[in-house]
């Protein structure tokens, strides 16, 4: 897609931040004047759990900086015009690149924030800006009445290829046959949350045992309808590892909605939870997100480690050829278990386990393989993110963007029996700079299709749809229970016990 994700003077920015060649740093120091501030944190009305806006390091000449020019060189105050106490934490996170993601997070809200982008105490581009009028911050229950007014602000594109792909093969459906026949079809092995959103209430009735990762859900629903009013809906959310809809197109299909979808399934696809859960916990209980992992990517590329490098649990045979392909090949590839589940009895042959590490070192490696776990690797958005180039398995399964991504283009893909990953890594290695702009496209499609702003379109577009008619707002009869109003940390509100079944992974709820 051509920049839906974007205004049109958002692109225009981020299109003169990317104009110099690539090559060194600038000759001289930044330019306050001249470098560059742009993004929907810069806008009142984008309203996210952290907030984010970049800068672009430019020089007195006008070129753009290509590496960090030190990650102290610019300074940012966010407070209140009206308020001399603001609870705001920024950070400031140097990409590497010459350019920096600044995010802050609110913790009230606001009238009139002031943002001041500092270069030795001189004010960059057109600082300080104001956001005038309110400014609020996640917790608020401020809704935009007007969905296409929100969108706008947000910027969200007309319309996502994975939504209009997954909806065509429900022209229509009855939802009060639905609420009857999909808890009969899959409540008894696999685990359901029917959610109803009515007057932009939020109403549940769970089916199965194990119903713990509705968490995530609850939490996205009810963040995404304090920011705008969501259409009256029902949706089934299947709250399990695999996709469920398994029956053909000309057969009566169920809109199951999962976090991952797959090329023999019919599931309507969102987000995973993992991704979308990075979103709200952005500068909160999470470190692992789209935005700190633009300030942890590792060294430049020429300084990156030139091995392969892999490591994850046992969750699918492919990933135990793997291990097998490392230790036979230890130059091309460091691949390590660092927890067995699946197939402990052959712990003896794939181990001994090595300690986790932190995913920010994933990035001191050149070259990351995504491979299968027990569906597609929610890792993926982040690995595209790092600025290493991606080795993706050829699979059935896939995340809500997978569509818009090109092999070649964006990852390099391997063989899905691993035969000529071997060969892909020789290839990578002797195309260094194929591989590095393979990796900066990844990098670049991470940036702009993968970051919160996006996942709230993505979720709202696809609420939308659903609204407008193709499934029918029903209001069961069932759903006589107060509407859902918050949810409360994953430590507190259940303890994780981990099981496998016939859905898969799961967590299982514990009264506490």
């Amino acid at each position: 897609m051509t920049s839906p994700h974007h205004s049109f003077l958002w692109s225009f920015v981020l299109l003169w931040a990317l104009r110099t060649p690539s090559g060194g740093a600038a000759d001289s120091g930044p330019s306050a004047a001249g470098s560059l501030v742009w993004g929907p944190g810069l806008e009142a009305d984008v309203v996210l759990p952290a907030r984010f806006f970049f800068i672009q390091a430019v020089d007195g000449a006008g070129q753009n900086f290509t590496s960090s020019p030190g990650e102290k060189t610019f300074q940012v105050k966010v407070s209140s015009l009206s308020e001399p106490f603001s609870r705001i934490w920024v950070q400031v996170l140097d990409r590497k690149d010459g350019s920096f993601v600044v995010r802050y997070r609110m913790y009230a809200s606001y009238t009139d924030l002031q943002i001041q982008v500092l270069l030795k105490d001189q004010n960059v581009a057109k600082s300080p800006y104001i956001l005038k009028g309110h400014v609020y911050h996640e917790g608020c229950d401020c809704p935009e009445p007007d969905g296409e007014v929100w969108a706008e602000q947000m910027r969200c594109p007309a319309s996502f290829p994975q939504i209009q792909r997954d909806l065509s093969a429900f022209p229509r459906v009855d939802p009060q046959l639905n609420a009857h026949e999909i808890p009969q079809r899959f409540g008894r092995r696999q685990s359901l949350c029917h959610y109803t959103i009515k007057d932009n209430k939020v109403y549940i009735k769970t089916h199965g045992e194990h119903v713990g990762f509705r968490i995530f859900m609850d939490a996205f629903l009810l963040s995404l309808t304090r920011k705008v009013r969501v259409p009256d809906l029902e949706l089934f959310v299947n709250l399990g590892d695999w996709p469920l809809e398994k029956r053909q197109p000309h057969e009566k299909l169920h809109p199951i909605f999962s976090w991952c979808g797959s090329n023999d399934t019919q599931d309507i696809v969102m987000p995973t939870y993992d991704l979308s859960e990075s979103v709200l916990e952005t500068m909160g209980r999470v470190s692992l997100d789209m935005l700190s992992v633009q300030g942890n990517s590792g060294p430049p590329w020429g300084q990156k480690n030139q091995t392969a490098l892999w490591r994850g649990r046992d969750s699918r045979r492919e990933r135990l050829e793997l291990v097998k392909l490392g230790r036979a090949h230890p130059d091309l590839l460091d691949a390590a278990f660092t927890n067995f589940f699946f197939f402990k009895h052959d712990e003896g042959l794939y181990g001994p386990l090595v300690k986790h590490m932190s995913f920010f070192d994933f990035f001191k490696y050149k070259y990351q393989i995504n491979i299968d776990g027990t569906v597609a690797a929610y890792r993926f958005p982040y690995l595209l993110a790092g600025g290493s180039v991606v080795l993706k398995q050829d699979s059935a399964y896939y995340e809500h963007f997978y569509q818009e991504l090109t092999p070649w283009e964006h990852y390099v893909p391997f063989k899905a029996d691993l035969s000529d990953l071997l060969e892909k890594l020789r290839w990578a290695r002797g195309h260094d700079e194929q591989a590095k702009r393979i990796a900066l496209a990844g990098q670049q499609f991470a940036r702009t299709h993968l970051m919160g702003d996006s996942v709230f379109c993505y979720y709202f577009r696809l609420f939308q749809v659903i609204g407008a008619g193709r499934l029918l707002p029903y209001f069961s009869r069932f759903f006589r229970s107060a509407p859902l109003r918050s949810v409360k940390s994953v430590a507190s509100f259940l303890l994780m016990s981990f099981y496998v079944g016939g859905g898969g992974l799961a967590v299982k709820e514990v009264a506490l």
